[in-house]
């Protein structure tokens, strides 16, 4: 069964409760989503509360992707660049499909929508995204379309002895 997406819910508590839980079970289960497990709810949700406050300042749009039980599976937020010479092109920030949803296409489904998402923001004409090397993460998203078009050895500290590259890539919508 497909997910259905959702541009812009109602931001309300079952919606906090849901995103917050998904991220912290992804996280738990290896995603590279801005933790190292173990993460609790609570832990991530200083980053969600950022996230928040970014959508209440029409900074940032949240797309969520619902299970065939109305139960929050995906995520990907679309953030606005402030500068005025980088106004053309978003960025895309913690994109999740919980793992018990994995392998059935929901990443590529979510992935598509968030384009199509991007598409409906005036001015916008591509979507910049980083990711942590050594997780495949940019494998798949180079196979939705998108380009490595820059990269930062060792910028992102796992562990102790765990450096990781921090790798750009970008999506033109054209």
């Amino acid at each position: 069964m497909a997910l259905t997406f959702e541009l812009d819910p109602t931001f309300d508590r079952p919606l906090r409760d849901g995103v917050a839980a998904l991220w912290a079970d992804v996280s738990n289960a290896g995603g590279a989503v801005g933790f190292v497990p173990p993460v609790t709810v609570e832990d991530v949700r200083p980053d969600l509360v950022k996230h928040l406050i970014a959508m209440a300042e029409d900074r940032a749009r949240l797309l969520v992707g619902y299970d065939e039980e109305g139960a929050v599976a995906a995520t990907a937020f679309l953030t606005r660049n402030t500068h005025r010479l980088m106004a053309h092109w978003v960025w895309l920030y913690t994109v999740m499909v919980h793992p018990r949803h994995q392998g059935r296409g929901y990443g590529r489904s979510l992935m598509a929508a968030t384009a199509d998402a991007a598409r409906t923001i005036g001015g916008v004409e591509a979507i910049r995204l980083t990711c942590r090397g050594g997780t495949g993460a940019d494998r798949f998203y180079a196979s939705c379309g998108y380009k490595e078009v820059g990269r930062v050895p060792g910028a992102i500290r796992v562990a102790d002895g765990d450096d990781r590259d921090d790798i750009i890539m970008l999506l033109p919508l054209g």
